[in-house]
């Protein structure tokens, strides 16, 4: 059983069954719910979904992206990055000149990883047929798709960001309508390659060859040699206990281990009437710290100064929490580029198998490069260096640079609870604090909890409210000394997607911030 309270206002209602999936576009829904019925497992409902949406909704993620995952196997919880390194040739030098590294083109593009992580968690804990996987992503490439209304609105903002990549706009212009059907033949193609040669085709064959040609002739560093190098890392999720339960989270070069920070802060607190302006108050003060914590600390484990053990030390954590008062604390602006733009998916299935997964291209439809004849858009994750060189996150050769996409996961008592996540660049580890204590603290349901209006802390450490908190809550807030206003943009405040276990089943929701769904059987 659950609360089904729904104190906020919502078109949407939590939903229960004992198979789900959820994400934040309904065809890709369907394909992960296709692969249950079909016999498939929350993996292969998650792959077949997590495919799908490189080609609905390509506009945050693409076959050229990045994964992150986390799911429970049915006894143990498991991580996975699928991040992929920096081209051999990127050396500081590459760089010299410039005040930050490049947004888009080449010299934003590290390896993408995503393929990579379909194979191996297919390999390893799929029930169905890797090239059953694609099945609908082709169909919708083939055949085309009926694109959405959101994704027609970020579409059309974004066309004139790509005006100089040519290749972006073969494949992707003219911007389609809402509801208009749009086409990508040559990824049906891509993705026909993919699965038939379970990844192969892309990090050491054709499509691996073709991307190492387009770098060349477009004066790139990546080579095939840097794709034929790339792994995913199996890792084991870093924990943090937070009132009965521990939220579980990749380890760096993500930032899900802020949201630790934040939360091992948090436990130290009294918490207050949920909504009101001593409850923002106490969760932003402890998500400044933590974002700070990760300006300053978090790169490629291999780079970083201090392990993740010792940013949640116990004692460290009691003592910033002594910090927090009744006043805004000021704390200087330190800054890594984020991005708004990524897809998060969670599935569950009848067996217990509970799947967190995300993919992103970083900033929308990502670098701009698009791999001519296969409709691969190449992510730009190598925004995410700094040109610091006394920086643990400093650009440099076959490094993985900070990423802001972060799968969650709660257990209690050593058993899976919740898979979760809240895409949305910089929102990310902040939605994280926020869905766990709406729902853990407060008992709110999965729904409820991501319709509530929520809080950002700025990479400034000024805060934005979104619509729905009382007025009376900013003036509040800024009567304590904080730098406060209401946000109007939706795209600010991110996009949840949860599942919840029960006794009998599970219960989850899909964010009414994004146009996705929850559904099941």
């Amino acid at each position: 059983m659950y609360n089904s309270e729904q104190p906020y206002t919502s078109q949407r209602s939590p939903v229960a069954a004992e198979n789900l999936v959820a994400t934040s576009q309904p065809l890709a829904v369907e394909a992960g719910v296709n692969a249950l019925r079909q016999g498939g497992n929350a993996i292969d409902a998650a792959l077949s979904a997590a495919i799908t949406l490189t080609v609905v909704e390509p506009n945050n993620n693409g076959v050229g992206s990045d994964a992150f995952c986390i799911l429970w196997d049915g006894e143990q919880l498991v991580g996975l990055n699928a991040s992929g390194c920096a081209p051999m040739g990127w050396s500081l030098d590459r760089f010299s000149g410039q005040k930050k590294m490049p947004l888009l083109g080449w010299d934003a593009v590290t390896v993408p990883g995503c393929v990579s992580a379909w194979v191996s968690l297919s390999d390893k804990y799929g029930k169905l047929p890797f090239a059953s996987l694609f099945e609908s992503a082709i169909h919708y490439a083939e055949d085309g798709f009926l694109v959405g209304p959101k994704s027609a609105y970020y579409w059309q903002l974004l066309e004139r960001t790509y005006t100089a990549y040519p290749d972006w706009g073969a494949h992707f212009s003219p911007v389609p309508a809402p509801g208009a059907r749009f086409k990508r033949p040559e990824l049906a193609q891509t993705l026909r390659l993919i699965a038939q040669s379970k990844g192969e085709a892309f990090y050491q064959g054709e499509l691996a060859a073709a991307i190492d040609a387009a770098s060349r002739a477009q004066g790139g560093a990546m080579r095939i040699a840097d794709l034929v190098a790339h792994e995913p890392l199996w890792v084991a999720p870093t924990e943090q206990a937070y009132n009965g339960v521990c939220l579980h989270e990749i380890p760096p070069n993500g930032q899900g281990l802020a949201a630790q920070i934040a939360l091992g802060i948090l436990q130290h607190v009294e918490p207050a009437a949920v909504d009101s302006a001593a409850w923002v108050h106490q969760q932003t003060e402890a998500m400044k710290i933590a974002v700070r914590a990760s300006f300053e600390h978090f790169a490629d484990p291999r780079a970083m100064t201090l392990p993740p053990e010792a940013l949640l030390a116990p004692g460290s954590l009691a003592r910033a929490a002594k910090l927090i008062n009744d006043r805004a604390q000021s704390l200087p602006p330190v800054s890594l580029p984020i991005s708004e733009d990524t897809v998060y998916l969670t599935t569950a299935d009848a067996d217990g198998m509970m799947v967190s997964y995300i993919q992103s291209n970083f900033l929308a439809f990502g670098s701009g490069i698009v791999i001519p004849g296969t409709g691969i858009s190449m992510q730009n994750r190598g925004s995410g260096f700094v040109l610091d060189p006394n920086h643990p996150n400093c650009v440099g050769p076959g490094k993985r640079p900070f990423h802001t996409i972060i799968p969650g996961f709660v257990t209690q008592d050593e058993q899976p609870l919740m898979s979760f996540g809240v895409m949305g660049g910089h929102m990310q580890h902040q939605g994280h604090v926020q869905m766990v204590t709406r729902m853990f603290d407060h008992q709110q349901n999965p729904q409820a909890a991501s319709d509530a209006p929520r809080w950002h802390v700025y990479p400034d450490f000024s805060l934005g409210l979104e619509a729905g908190f009382d007025p009376s809550v900013l003036e509040a807030l800024q009567a304590r000394g904080h730098q406060v206003r209401f946000d109007p943009m939706e795209s600010t405040f991110g996009g949840a997607q949860l599942i919840r276990r029960m006794n009998d089943g599970y219960v989850g929701a899909s964010d009414h911030r994004k146009e996705g769904l929850v559904t099941g059987f």
